[in-house]
């Protein structure tokens, strides 16, 4: 009896997994290209208001509107699903076939799939050569040299030096290929880094970096958004603010910017998704709302 009910447990125990192996490979998109429905919605996935990247998207794709004024609306669908980081986004694409949404191409991993755009893939290499031009520029900022402490101005001395355009390199397209190697002082103390979640990863790196050759140093880091910040920034919440967009007029009345890297913007649909190109037409339809279908794109 002991080996029979030690059996059924087994059983049960194998039938549990396999249940749970089933749910999880469903929650990351890992269905069948066959049962892809091109007559099905597109499920739009967009960032918040204040994301950097949001900002640059709906810019580069002519999904902002300027009027006469000056003014700028964002036309975004309404039915878009907002995801707040850029893992976020990720999670959200990975676990539904009929998605679509947008990250920075360092960011792109394996768990999503970036569609070519107007016939260009979504590479560094193309980002860098101009003919992928879905891009924007990484800054930092920070409120003037004289408000920086000595290990803000190493730190920032550091990312801009060859070593640190080096690891901005690995993912990303640096600005200066001519770089001096680093010789800052290394100073100790501690500095705190708020804003993008595009950014953020990059800055991890650069931190890693700088770490192994002034471990005196702490260096804390805080991903929200581009607005939040430039915010903390103005604020003194942080010693330096990370944006992946065009510092705003307001912004530059009291913030010093620092250009670190350009990014492309990756359009990335879940793995199982037939989609491989759209055009700049299509992703701005698709994300204002006016195509519905995918069946409308896919063709």
């Amino acid at each position: 009896m002991k080996k029979i009910w030690n059996m059924k447990k087994v059983l049960a125990a194998a039938f549990i997994i396999s249940l749970s192996t089933t749910g999880m490979a469903f929650a990351n998109g890992d269905k069948d290209t066959t049962s892809f429905d091109p007559q099905k919605s597109v499920n739009v996935v967009s960032r918040e208001d204040g994301s950097g990247t949001r900002g640059a998207f709906i810019e580069l794709f002519g999904i902002e509107v300027r009027g006469a004024d000056g003014s700028r609306r964002d036309t975004t669908t309404k039915e878009a699903v907002i995801a707040k980081q850029t893992d976020v986004m990720m999670m959200n694409i990975a676990g539904d076939v009929y998605a679509i949404g947008y990250i920075s191409l360092g960011s792109l991993n394996e768990t999503v799939k970036a569609v070519a755009v107007n016939g260009v893939a979504a590479t560094t290499a193309n980002v860098k050569n101009g003919s992928y031009t879905v891009s924007r520029p990484f800054y930092i900022a920070t409120k003037g040299e004289a408000a920086e402490s000595a290990l803000t101005k190493d730190f920032i001395g550091f990312i801009l030096s060859a070593e640190g355009q080096s690891v901005i390199a690995k993912s990303y397209i640096p600005v200066n290929a001519a770089a001096v190697p680093y010789a800052g002082s290394k100073p100790a103390g501690k500095i705190v880094i708020a804003g993008s979640s595009s950014v953020t990863p990059v800055m991890e790196k650069l931190k890693e970096a700088y770490n192994a050759l002034n471990p005196s140093a702490v260096i804390e880091i805080q991903m929200s958004d581009s607005s939040a910040g430039m915010t903390a920034a103005l604020d003194g919440a942080c010693d330096i603010g990370m944006s992946s967009r065009d510092l705003k007029d307001s912004e530059l009345a009291h913030l010093t910017p620092v250009k670190i890297a350009i990014d492309g913007i990756a359009v990335i649909v879940n793995k199982n998704n037939p989609a491989a190109n759209l055009t700049k037409d299509e992703i701005k339809a698709v994300f204002t709302g006016e195509t519905t279908r995918w069946s409308q794109v896919i063709k």
